[in-house]
């Protein structure tokens, strides 16, 4: 699991291109995102966190990976 913290994320239409430049590059990918806490959480991903966050990035939404929770 992955958590980004997505600082530009404000809205359902923000929300849905992020999950969309995820499951771009992992299609398997279960996407959560928390739009008050600007949070994303990436579940059942294959590839490394900066991958990741690269791919929401490059949609327009910078993305800082977070530390997994314990």
């Amino acid at each position: 699991m992955h958590r980004f913290k997505v600082e530009k994320m404000g809205c359902g239409g923000c929300a849905k291109s992020v999950t969309r430049a995820v499951q771009g590059i992992e299609p398997n990918a279960r996407v959560e995102v928390e739009l008050g806490a600007k949070l994303v959480t990436v579940s059942d991903a294959a590839g490394p966190a900066d991958r990741i966050a690269q791919a929401i990035a490059a949609a327009g939404f910078p993305a800082e990976p977070l530390p997994a929770a314990a």
